[in-house]
């Protein structure tokens, strides 16, 4: 059983729609697909319509733009009612962040001769719900000021770099309260792939998991071999679940295919069974039961 729990579409940074993305997960035999979109789930209803006859399962999440300690962290929240209306106020504060920051970015980079328009990056974005860093590299590629998207962040739009400006994130503690009273599941994704294990050890993570952190992805492509064996021995101990998964952003990210990191099936049992668990005693689970 072949499971990869963290992928992204057009509806946020990705460059596939969630049909196309489910037609790759199919090509590529995966069985269950985490489609885990920016800040929205406003892909969902497309992939689950896309999925149907194919055999793949389809596990809705929504990837959360967060800080905790001034440091960005990135929430995986596995079927969270999106229309819990705590929720939904604090990811449209995140996505109205993203979009808010964008004229920053053109400003700085006309300022570096890069005639960089609003009208190009809705070009390339495609009016998704998540417009950000990723949309105004793809309108620097198509004007060809930057070769792709890598050259984009690495030169200009990474933190340090010329274009960067910093943008509105929701606090992790807020974040993981809502995620469970939406009846969702909170994973903590790539916690050591930004900045290492100083801004997230043992010790942090230790103090989430009693405000309701299930799990962590161990097995991603920014965590080397010993990362990874240090964080399963921290979720082990902790007695969270672990993930794998490719973070996979179509043509939009290198070295991440469907697949190339997966989650064991034993462990994507302990998160439907928590999913089920938490959906009947969310805050949400009154107004919209399964």
């Amino acid at each position: 059983m072949r499971i990869d729990l963290h992928t992204h579409t057009r509806v946020s940074d990705g460059t596939q729609s969630p049909t196309e993305l489910v037609r790759a997960a199919v090509e590529a035999g995966l069985d269950v697909l985490g489609l885990t979109d920016h800040d929205t789930a406003g892909g969902w209803d497309e992939a689950a319509r896309a999925a149907e006859g194919t055999g793949l399962t389809v596990l809705p999440g929504i990837e959360i733009s967060a800080r905790h300690h001034h440091h960005g962290v990135h929430l995986l929240a596995y079927r969270p009612d999106p229309a819990y209306p705590p929720l939904a106020g604090a990811l449209g504060k995140i996505l109205a962040g993203r979009s808010s920051r964008v004229p920053a970015i053109l400003e700085r980079l006309r300022s570096h001769g890069m005639d960089v328009t609003a009208a190009d990056v809705r070009r390339a974005s495609q009016d998704t719900a998540a417009t950000g860093r990723p949309h105004v590299a793809d309108a620097m590629v198509a004007l060809g000021y930057v070769a792709d998207r890598s050259q984009a962040f690495r030169d200009w739009l990474n933190p340090g770099m010329p274009a960067y400006v910093d943008r509105y994130a929701a606090e992790l503690v807020d974040m993981l309260r809502l995620v469970g009273e939406a009846g969702g599941v909170p994973v903590i994704a790539h916690p050591w792939g930004r900045h290492g294990p100083e801004a997230m050890g043992e010790e942090a993570l230790a103090g989430l998991v009693g405000l309701g952190l299930a799990g962590i992805e161990v097995d991603h492509e920014d965590h080397p071999p010993a990362a990874r064996e240090r964080l399963r021995d921290i979720a082990r101990d902790l007695g969270l679940v672990v993930t794998g998964s490719s973070d996979h952003h179509g043509t939009g990210k290198d070295g991440h295919a469907l697949g190339c990191n997966t989650t064991a099936p034993e462990e994507y049992a302990r998160l439907v069974e928590l999913a089920t668990s938490a959906r009947a005693t969310g805050t949400a689970a009154a107004r919209s039961p399964e």
